[in-house]
């Protein structure tokens, strides 16, 4: 059975990308966010955060002034260059955390030194490098700020943060050498028992969700917290 042009959803090539049907749209829609998205306060569907959507204003290519609209191709309205045609496509940066694991089965956190949440408590993590895997970059942070040497194991959770364009991933890490230093990244690196975390003093809701989901995973039988208010 073939369909009208005007019956069916647009292709790519033809006036635009592949435009869903309202039936798919519901269905995608009562999916929801995943629990990745539990992480995050902005709504989804809002485009690039402005903080971001400002720093890009000429292309990288020719130096035009870039324009925000429809784009033919794209099922979305997007940054482009009208003089050579190039997309700006923003996506989001990955930050590979670690959870280190003593022994005894305790994990320990860090007293943040810089901006954001100076002075509340976080897993050791930073940006992903290009010539790194993640892993990698889980152990590298970690040893940076902490002192210590992990070998990341299970990922407890990816949690995307949309307010901060990043996604980050919650690795469980069993400390396998090294020795806590501190560092200008981290005031205090304290070990904590499993039921007497610092639900008050976390710095981020991803550092919230990360312990929590480890909890349900390794100590089921430690109470949880209520959910945490947004930042």
């Amino acid at each position: 059975m073939t369909a009208d042009r005007e019956d069916r959803p647009a292709q790519a090539g033809e006036a635009g990308a592949y435009r869903p049907t309202a039936a798919e749209v519901a269905l995608v829609r009562s999916l929801g966010r995943g629990a990745d998205g539990r992480s995050s306060d902005r709504p989804s569907g809002l485009g690039t955060p402005d903080w971001i959507a400002s720093s890009l204003r000429h292309c990288t290519r020719c130096g035009t002034q870039l324009v925000f609209g429809a784009v033919a191709g794209e099922e979305r309205e997007r940054l482009s260059c009208p003089a050579c045609g190039l997309i700006v496509y923003v996506n989001p940066r990955l930050v590979a955390t670690a959870l280190p694991i003593t022994p005894g089965g305790e994990v320990i956190l860090l007293r943040r030194g810089i901006e954001p949440g100076r002075g509340l408590w976080a897993q050791p993590g930073g940006f992903l490098e290009v010539d790194e895997s993640v892993s990698e970059a889980a152990i590298r942070e970690t040893l940076e700020e902490t002192g210590l040497i992990v070998r990341p194991e299970a990922i407890v959770g990816l949690y995307s943060r949309l307010e901060a364009a990043v996604v980050i991933v919650v690795y469980e890490a069993p400390i396998v050498g090294g020795k806590v230093r501190l560092t200008s990244e981290a005031l205090e690196v304290r070990t904590f028992a499993p039921d007497a975390l610092p639900w008050p003093e976390l710095a981020f809701n991803t550092t919230y969700w990360g312990l929590r989901d480890w909890l349900a995973r390794r100590h089921p039988d430690v109470a949880l917290p209520e959910a945490r208010p947004p930042e």
